[in-house]
């Protein structure tokens, strides 16, 4: 072989090598990436999970818990306390999604048998029994810290006794009489107390008209779901009282009408021990009257739609009335400040 060849070829040999090793370099580079970063399946199961960790918390429930505790601590305050305020709507917010979690976890099987629970993540096996019992106690038990030590003894115990009388009075009670709403209906009201505690460190007769409002807001809103599943709760073993109710509905929707009705006389009667105006006494009449219409119609027709449509204004009657309540008193800070 002449020199020119060899020189050719060595001239070749450095030219690929180094192209060659530059290459191996980048796959090797490359691979390493995709290893740190998540496959779309991974990322498909994390999505899931986190899915499913948010229906564990039922969010619908948990933010009304939230807005109750804000109501509850603004009606308590003299002035803007935005501090206070926040915490108090943190800490209860995370305690009302720790007792969700903790209630689908003690309730797993029977939601299995309702159509209206059976797509939950415990049903359909999205999370594990223990994962779901792990978050939920982590959240009510940061919720409890986070009340007693951003504002006081008072509202963890408040919170302590929604989170007792929620999972082990109203959630066993549900499979054994149909007066579980009654007894939940104590721990579900709650929330309006820690939220007044958050900002007095007491209870005041002011705070317990606030609780009456949302004590019996609670029964024509949960026997208009229960009316609509009545079918669905009795497949499950709930003994629900519109499941179980042998008059036909007269008995539910009885107690609809008149729970209805002390619903506006306890509304009104907030002027009485709080400093509301005019303003919030009319108005409160006026939303209370329009509620009782529905709930009216529902007794009289007890049929699905006359229930959807009551429940569909007890979820527009409460939010209307605390912004009402709200409203008034503002502008008494308004006037005073």
């Amino acid at each position: 072989m002449s020199a020119s060849k060899e020189i050719f070829k060595s001239s070749v040999v450095c030219e690929v090598v180094p192209e060659l090793a530059l290459g191996r370099v980048e796959l090797e580079a490359e691979a390493h990436s995709r290893r740190l970063l998540p496959s779309s399946v991974e990322l498909k199961m994390l999505t899931r999970g986190l899915k499913a960790l948010l229906i564990l918390a039922k969010p619908e429930i948990t933010l009304m818990v939230m807005i109750s505790a804000g109501v509850g601590c603004l009606m308590a305050s003299d002035s803007w306390r935005v501090i206070v305020l926040l915490n108090c709507v943190l800490g209860t917010g995370l305690l009302g999604a720790g007792a969700s979690a903790l209630n689908q976890y003690l309730e797993r099987r029977p939601d299995g048998h309702m159509r209206r629970t059976s797509r939950r993540p415990l049903p359909t096996g999205d999370l594990t029994a223990g994962a779901a019992l792990f978050f939920g106690l982590t959240l009510s038990a940061c919720g409890m810290l986070y009340l007693f030590l951003q504002l006081n003894a008072l509202t963890a115990v408040l919170g302590l006794f929604t989170l007792v009388g929620y999972l082990f009075v109203y959630t066993p009670l549900k499979k054994r009489t149909p007066l579980c709403t009654l007894f939940g209906a104590f721990p579900g009201a709650a929330p309006i107390l820690i939220g007044w505690a958050a900002a007095r460190n007491s209870l005041a007769p002011e705070a317990w008209v606030l609780y009456a409002i949302l004590f019996l807001w609670q029964f024509p809103h949960f026997y208009a779901i229960g009316w609509l599943y009545r079918e669905d709760y009795a497949r499950a073993g709930m003994l629900m009282l519109p499941a179980v109710d042998e008059e036909d509905g007269k008995t539910t929707f009885r107690l609809i009408a008149i729970s209805t009705q002390l619903l506006i006389i306890a509304s009104l009667s907030l002027k009485l021990f709080a400093r509301t105006g005019d303003f919030y006494f009319f108005a409160a009449l006026i939303v209370g009257l329009s509620f009782y219409y529905f709930a009216h119609q529902a007794a009289l027709s007890r049929s699905k739609l006359a229930a959807k449509r009551l429940l569909h204004a007890s979820v527009i009657y409460l939010p209307l009335l605390y912004l009402f309540m709200l409203l008034d008193k503002v502008s008494l800070w308004m006037t005073t400040g």
